[in-house]
């Protein structure tokens, strides 16, 4: 997974009922993780509401505001509001207080949004799906509550491994994973898939990929059609695209520097591909996108 996180935000809360969270449906992916007692999740109009017991996580993609409370239905309050409110003591009364930590996930480029659309609206890990998952979450637990050098940089890239492992198991348990995803678990197709995601600006023929895959030419490109519904090359070519949009709304990166990561030899050779691709030069994609971008986050 290749996609690139920025703006995430954690904070670590313990609350006596009645309480309640609301958390609004911009939030990209949101991650909720109980460390002590228990609470309940659920989305605006959508769905039973969930219960997360310690141990568990939770992703909500974005959407209608969703919700996280001591009870189903509980009244909720914004998350400006809820941080006012006097924390409860853990050490006590420890039947009642629930600790448990909120996140909100954003990713840069549509990499990461393609994962998040794999996604169910709300997707529940319990504790016994994943332990690496609850070992992170009680590293993340405990690091929030020292102020120690380095502790925000400890939290992002805990973050970050929390999200890659919930959207792991969330995508190994979809009924309809990517279509990569799946061919990344299979022993063929995946040297072939980590050849070109490595190394996009190579000059890849069918024939060197299937090498990889250790068929014949005419077995691998079948093959490859079969589990990906594209021949290696489309897959190739759309895999180039894809970091060149990241690459255009992420970075100050030039066109001649995004040509030569993403595989042409020449900004022609690339204006030409992504105008084949888009139905518009990159620049004027570049634009069209960060104005579009722009307007949903002041939404």
């Amino acid at each position: 997974m290749r996609a690139r996180a920025s703006g995430g935000v954690f904070a670590r809360s313990a609350a006596v009922p009645p309480w309640g969270l609301r958390l609004p449906g911009a939030i990209q992916l949101a991650v909720h993780a109980v460390v002590q007692g228990g609470a309940w999740l659920w989305v605006d109009g959508m769905g039973s509401p969930v219960e997360l017991r310690p141990g568990d996580l939770a992703l909500v993609r974005g959407g209608p505001d969703h919700f996280i409370a001591h009870q189903p239905g509980a009244p909720c309050v914004l998350h400006e509001d809820f941080r006012s409110l006097p924390e409860a003591d853990e050490t006590g009364s420890l039947d009642r207080v629930s600790v448990f930590l909120c996140g909100a996930y954003r990713f840069t480029g549509d990499i990461g949004q393609g994962l998040v659309d794999a996604l169910p609206p709300v997707l529940s890990l319990p504790a016994s799906i994943d332990d690496p998952i609850h070992a992170v979450v009680a590293l993340l637990s405990r690091e929030m509550l020292h102020q120690q050098p380095g502790r925000q940089t400890v939290l992002d890239r805990l973050l970050d491994v929390l999200v890659v492992f919930g959207l792991r198991a969330g995508l190994g348990r979809s009924p309809n994973p990517p279509a990569w995803f799946r061919a990344a678990a299979d022993p063929r197709l995946a040297p072939t898939l980590h050849a070109i995601h490595a190394e996009p600006e190579r000059t890849w023929t069918v024939d060197e990929l299937a090498k990889l895959a250790h068929m014949s030419r005419a077995t691998f490109a079948r093959t490859f059609q079969q589990v990906l519904g594209q021949t290696p090359m489309k897959y190739l070519t759309d895999w180039r695209m894809t970091l060149a949009r990241d690459l255009l709304l992420t970075s100050d990166a030039t066109l001649e520097q995004i040509a030569s990561h993403v595989g042409y030899g020449s900004v022609y050779a690339f204006t030409t591909a992504f105008h084949r691709h888009h139905g518009q030069p990159p620049r004027r994609w570049q634009l069209a996108a960060s104005a579009a971008a722009g307007a949903s986050a002041h939404r």
